[in-house]
């Protein structure tokens, strides 16, 4: 990789409020594929395409779509780490594994992107060489920046050995003072030689979770923990969840994949005037770090009393306690893209469950998980915009059991 990186160009700018980014038009980046089309025409073509997938489920009613703007959105960056020792570029690698610099991506939030050149700097100052994926040497791999609503971040960086970790440990003084907006420090390592963005070791310098601070409920991430990546349109869909919950009521609800436990402590606190709900409400999350998380987040937030959050499987959790009688009166899931697969689908379509909410990132594997529970009828559905100038979307709906349905 020596010698052949890709330097930043003029900051991405908005025009008439959209977004004009020059390493698009430059064809150094197109991650974001639809940046051509004007932002209102993208909502309105995946609206489109998510009916067209889920037309054999005929929601009886479509809510406006929810999103945001289509800039200064993205509360994480994974800047993949290229150039050389001395002069790394922080963005993605092209085609040939040649760094592309974009620290001045127009998508990441304003705090993110004033502190990608710090980064930079510090990581010039190590002298570590940058992972050479063609040659298979090197130390740097990735940089992974989230910022909160507060302003505060979380700094991770992936090195391929333990001496890169100890590089960037021993000058742990120095990034604080460069960077003391960064409450949360970390180094994971990442030794093979592999398509990922992450290793499964992570050694913390600084703090233990990020402090997210949104409108009802205050969460904590840590390193490793899932939060979707577009703040105010992630807090939307928390509010359009909670706000189906507190219609349908239920005494008992799950939350299945509740990973830092969002959706859960969202219905559990209760309406804007801070009264709390009547009802028992039970997370699951194969994420221990997760758990601890929500746990967390509940004693601060009043509610451990009527929550309870489990580190598990939620297909063989929900399994175990619908064969052995429970039944809550309603279930939030929120799986990855491949959707809740085959042995949930039966399980829920067999559980007499009222009410399920659904929030999927993968309109097609909803559609088919849809297809596996014909006892549910879609009674609301509802798109989000969570990744502008993608053909990627959130879509949240509610489920009620049919009259009659066994």
């Amino acid at each position: 990789m020596a010698g052949m990186t890709t330097l930043p160009l003029a900051p991405a700018t908005t025009v008439d409020g959209r977004l004009v980014c020059h390493y698009f038009e430059a064809d150094r980046c197109r991650s974001c594929a639809l940046l051509g089309t004007p932002h209102d025409e993208q909502i309105t073509d995946k609206e489109a395409w998510c009916r067209e997938v889920l037309a054999a489920h005929a929601p009886a009613a479509w809510l406006p779509a929810a999103s945001g703007p289509d800039h200064d959105f993205r509360n994480r960056a994974k800047l993949a780490v290229g150039g050389v020792a001395g002069a790394v570029t922080l963005g993605i690698l092209d085609g040939d594994f040649h760094g592309v610099d974009l620290r001045d991506c127009g998508i990441q939030v304003p705090t993110i992107r004033a502190v990608i050149p710090v980064l930079a700097d510090f990581l010039d100052a190590t002298g570590l060489d940058p992972y050479d994926v063609s040659a298979r040497r090197g130390e740097l791999k990735f940089v992974h920046v989230t910022a909160a609503p507060s302003g505060e971040l979380m700094v991770r960086f992936v090195v391929r050995s333990q001496f890169g970790l100890e590089v960037i440990a021993s000058r742990t003084a120095t990034l604080r003072a460069a960077i003391p907006q960064a409450s949360v420090v970390s180094v994971n390592l990442l030794p093979e030689h592999k398509a990922a963005l992450e290793g499964s070791r992570e050694v913390m310098l600084v703090g233990e979770s990020l402090w997210m601070n949104l409108e009802r409920v205050d969460l904590h991430l840590r390193p490793q923990s899932f939060f979707q990546t577009n703040t105010g349109v992630a807090t939307a869909l928390c509010d359009q969840v909670a706000d189906w919950v507190d219609e349908i009521a239920p005494a008992a609800l799950w939350d299945l994949y509740c990973g830092v436990g969002g959706f859960a402590l969202w219905s559990a606190a209760g309406s804007d005037d801070g009264r709390l709900a009547p009802r028992r409400i039970t997370g699951i999350e194969i994420s221990d770090q997760a758990i601890e998380s929500a746990k967390l987040s509940a004693v601060e937030l009043g509610v451990d009393d009527i929550t309870e959050f489990i580190a598990g499987d939620a297909t063989e959790v929900a399994e175990a306690r619908l064969g052995a009688g429970e039944r809550p009166d309603a279930i939030i899931v929120n799986p990855p893209r491949r959707g809740i697969g085959s042995r949930l689908s039966t399980a829920l379509e067999t559980s007499g469950v009222e009410h399920i909410v659904y929030s999927s990132c993968n309109p097609l594997t909803l559609a088919k998980d849809l297809d596996r529970m014909p006892s549910y009828e879609v009674t609301r559905a509802r798109v989000f915009d969570m990744f502008p100038h993608t053909k990627h979307l959130e879509v949240a709906v509610l489920l009620r059991r049919r009259a009659g349905a066994v």
